[in-house]
């Protein structure tokens, strides 16, 4: 009877040991090489619309606090093998106050003067680049426009009557070559005009996609906004490829709504910016 008793605790033990390597295994790949982001806002649009779901790699700038998946570690500055974003990546990080995962490109470096007036940037002193584009047509659906978003004015309906967003494009190109289209509604809103400011050391300028629709660099804390440049150390990594995207008719219970509900064309889309020159 003590030997099947011994050999039950054992099994048990065992149990709990497999479980706590694979537990820590998966907090390991998830806070140091890869982990999935969902993309809840239309703050990104037009490369990234709610309901998204991306593949977001955690090396390409080192490690920092951030880094460790579900906010478990204490936040400290350093930063583990750091390399700088470049211009015109897509990061996600942690607010530097409420340390909620966000998504932003950024758009300053250290030492770089950040500047709009009427909506256009200024990088060191020079315009960007802008290149208006024609009207961007995307099918409506359950996650699109997404809550509380700023887009609802665009919905319009096509030939056959089908609700869309006809959205105003406008293309830019940084300094360093990199290109993407944003979202620009027109003059009036508070983030048109902003700075000039001077990026700080170890700090970086981050901006949405959705310009006249994104709390971000530009906008305080008490709105949700970074409320300036944000250290370094808070960027947990970078938004790499589109996994897969529903447009919000899936139902948990019901398997084959999970199919019914992918958009297509979404999976795969790489989301490293166009450089021009490269």
């Amino acid at each position: 009877m003590a030997k099947t008793k011994a050999k039950g605790d054992e099994s048990w033990g065992k149990l709990i040991r497999d479980i706590v390597v694979i537990l820590l295994l998966v907090l390991g790949i998830h806070s140091c090489i890869a982990k999935p982001f969902y993309i809840p806002s239309d703050s990104m649009m037009p490369a990234l619309r709610n309901g998204d779901r991306l593949i977001v790699s955690k090396y390409p700038y080192g490690w920092s606090y951030s880094s460790v998946s579900f906010h478990l570690a204490p936040k400290v500055e350093g930063r583990l093998f750091g390399k700088l974003p470049e211009r015109g990546d897509i990061v996600v990080l942690e607010h530097p106050v409420t340390r909620i995962d966000y998504i932003k490109r950024v758009i300053g470096l250290p030492g770089d003067t950040i500047q709009l007036r009427g909506g256009e940037l200024s990088i060191n002193g020079k315009p960007v680049k802008r290149e208006v584009q024609p009207m961007l047509a995307i099918p409506v659906d359950l996650n699109t426009p997404g809550p509380d978003s700023s887009l609802f004015r665009f919905v319009t309906r096509d030939a056959s009557g089908k609700e869309m967003l006809e959205l105003p494009i406008v293309r830019e190109t940084l300094p360093g070559g990199a290109t993407f289209d944003t979202i620009d509604m027109g003059p009036g809103y508070s983030t048109d005009d902003y700075g000039p400011i001077t990026v700080p050391a170890d700090h970086v300028f981050l901006m949405g996609d959705n310009r006249d629709g994104s709390a971000d660099s530009r906008v305080g804390t008490n709105q949700k906004g970074l409320g300036g440049p944000v250290p370094f150390d808070a960027i947990a990594g970078r938004a790499e490829i589109i996994s897969f995207s529903t447009d919000g008719t899936a139902e948990w219970y019901n398997p084959l709504s999970w199919f019914s509900a992918l958009r297509s064309g979404r999976a795969g889309t790489d989301l490293r910016p166009a450089r021009q020159g490269n």
